[in-house]
This record gives structure tokens, C-alpha cells and sequence, in this order.
């Protein structure tokens, strides 16, 4: 009996001994797992307020994955950023459809390019405008011609009047009236002094002077290098047309109203080798600030206005200029032979 009770007491001891030798408790680590304030190592992650994974980390909402970075919405992947829709990639931006590439701007397909700007098809070329050409003491007088000027009364003339070589019978229609000096004479037809190469001095020698200073404008604008040639094969009829030299080897036709659209200090000039010829009832009309002083037509033959016709600018003939019945001009009429006009309106433009 007694040897039975020692063989359990010692089954029992050994028991115990066993199980502290496995460390069977509660508070023991197990596997090398560890849990310490609430931070748990398991398999090489971590979790303590976010969780590192696979080399992934979250950090206060901000998300690394494979190098690429979300912070409040905003993604940089490759070095491209995404913040609020808009892109910025390798410095080129597209913001609301706009892209801005290299400093050039493509908006609702409108290109701005080096200053340049296409807009549904017109071009404006950011080159200057052709200068003016210099008129010198031909600008003194709204017409000058070297043969003669005559009228159907009743014109209205705003500006001096000119012939040379030419004495003053060759201006007819204005019924003069010669000033108390001999220099120059008067007209109620115009606004202005009438001159003539047979006055007393200075006038002879200011109209030589005049009738070669616009000889020599004739020769500057026919010598411009032209920006476009033969231009609607001569016929300009209802275009638009923006500053620069025009050329035609034939006679220019407007059968139909023209605008020259462009600011107070573009130039237009016009090279017609032969006739100008403006149908009747037909407008030249300036847009956008442009002015009369700066358009110059140079024609080789004869400029013929219809009646009622307008046209703004400077004709610049190396034969004559007829208006007829009712046409008008704001500009002025220099003619190499004579000036015929018909109840007409001719005003000098401002300086």
C-alpha cells in the first residue's frame, strides 16, 4: 500500500516538473511572437498606428506603393503629379483641357505660338507692319497733280490744292479767287488755299519741291517687297484684308465693299500696275482703330471711284484720278497728270 502511494506521488512530481520545463503559462512568449502595448511583431510586420507590409507603408493616410506616393488626393508616380485633375508631366502642364508646352499655349484650339496667333483660321503674324510711306511736302495739300484740276460744282474740298508744272487756268470749276499776295487763292469750295506754279514766290518753288517729294513716295511704295501677290486674281471684292504690301501685275477690281481691319499704326499698301477701278456705291472701310494716313494705293494707270463710291487712304497715280457724281474720299488724291472731280467730298486725313 504504502508502495503504491509513493509510486503516485512520484508521477504527480514528475508531472509538474514537466510542465514547467515546457513553460505552459499564460504570460510566457510563444513562437516568438510578442505582444507589448498593444504593438504585435508577426513574420517581420508591423503594426503601430498604420502597418508596414511587403515594404508598403501607411503613415498618417499617406500610402507608398512601389515608389509611388498619394498624399490627400495628390498622386506623384514616375515623377508625373496628378493634384486636383490637373497634370504636370516631364514640365508640361494640362490644366482644365489647357496645355502649356515649352511656353507655347493650346486653349479651346486657339494656338498662341512665339506671339503668333491662329483663331479659327486668321493669322495675325507677330512681324511689324510695313512703314509708312513718307509723303514730305507732298503732304502739305490734299490734291496735287502736275497738269491740272477741275470740278462740276459743287465739290467740298477739306485741305490745300496744287498743280505744278501747271498754272493756275488749269484749275477749273472752283471759281478763284487770288489772294492780295499773289501766293495762293481761294475757293468757297474749299477749305483751305489753292496753289499754282504762275503765283509769286515762295509758291513756285514750295510746288516743285511738293510734286517731287510725291513722285518719290510713288517710287518708294511701288518698291516695296510685297507680303502677298495677285491677291483674288485682281479682284478684292468683299474681303478683309490686315496690314501689309499687296501686289498685282494687272488692274485691281472692287466690284463690292472692303474692310482693312487693323490698329492706328498698321500700313497698308497696294501695288497695281494697272487700273484701279471701284464700282459704284462700293465702301473702303477701316476697322479696329486703323486710319487713312496709312493706306496707300500706288497704281501705274488711272484710279477711277464710281459714283458715290468711298475709299479711304492715299492714291498715289502715275496718270490720273477721276471721281464720279457723289464719290468721296478720306485721304488724298496725288496725280503725275490731272484730277477730275464731280460734286465730290475730299478730306485730308488727320496727322
Amino acid at each position: 500500500m504504502m508502495r503504491s502511494n509513493l509510486l503516485k506521488t512520484g508521477a504527480a512530481v514528475l508531472l509538474m516538473w514537466l510542465g514547467a520545463a515546457c513553460g505552459d503559462d499564460t504570460g510566457s512568449p510563444d513562437a516568438g511572437g510578442s505582444t507589448e502595448g498593444g504593438s504585435t511583431t508577426d513574420g517581420g510586420n508591423t503594426a503601430d498606428g498604420g502597418k508596414a507590409d511587403g515594404g508598403n507603408t501607411t503613415d498618417s493616410g499617406k500610402t507608398t506603393d512601389g515608389g509611388n506616393t498619394a498624399d490627400g488626393g495628390n498622386t506623384t508616380d514616375g515623377g508625373n503629379t496628378t493634384d486636383g485633375g490637373n497634370t504636370t508631366d516631364g514640365g508640361n502642364t494640362t490644366d482644365g483641357g489647357n496645355t502649356t508646352d515649352g511656353g507655347n499655349t493650346t486653349d479651346g484650339g486657339n494656338t498662341t505660338d512665339g506671339g503668333n496667333t491662329t483663331d479659327g483660321g486668321n493669322t495675325t503674324d507677330g512681324a511689324a507692319s510695313p512703314p509708312a510711306v513718307n509723303l514730305n511736302t507732298a503732304g502739305t495739300y490734299v490734291i496735287l497733280a502736275k497738269s491740272g484740276i477741275s470740278t462740276v460744282p459743287t465739290s467740298a474740298i477739306t485741305g490745300n490744292l496744287g498743280v505744278s508744272p501747271a498754272a493756275a487756268t488749269s484749275i477749273t470749276g472752283f471759281s478763284l479767287t487770288l489772294d492780295s499776295t499773289n501766293v495762293f487763292s481761294t475757293s468757297t469750295q474749299v477749305t483751305g488755299k489753292v496753289y499754282a506754279a504762275d503765283y509769286a514766290a515762295p509758291t513756285p518753288a514750295n510746288l516743285t519741291t511738293a510734286v517731287t517729294d510725291m513722285q518719290t513716295a510713288f517710287t518708294d511704295a511701288a518698291g516695296r517687297a510685297p507680303d502677298v501677290t495677285e491677291l483674288g486674281a485682281g479682284n478684292i471684292g468683299g474681303m478683309t484684308l490686315t496690314r501689309g504690301v499687296y501686289k498685282w501685275g494687272t488692274g485691281l477690281q472692287i466690284p463690292s465693299n472692303v474692310t482693312l481691319s487693323g490698329s492706328a499704326t498698321d500700313v497698308w499698301i497696294f501695288q497695281i500696275a494697272q487700273n484701279l477701278t471701284m464700282s459704284g456705291a462700293v465702301n473702303i472701310a477701316l476697322s479696329g482703330g486703323a486710319v487713312p494716313k496709312n493706306v496707300f494705293w500706288q497704281v501705274a494707270g488711272l484710279a477711277d471711284l464710281g459714283t458715290t463710291a468711298h475709299l479711304e487712304g492715299i492714291i498715289l497715280s502715275q496718270t490720273s484720278i477721276a471721281l464720279h457724281t457723289g464719290a468721296s474720299i478720306n485721304g488724298r488724291l496725288f496725280a503725275q497728270t490731272a484730277v477730275t472731280l464731280d460734286t465730290n467730298m475730299v478730306v485730308q486725313p488727320a496727322p
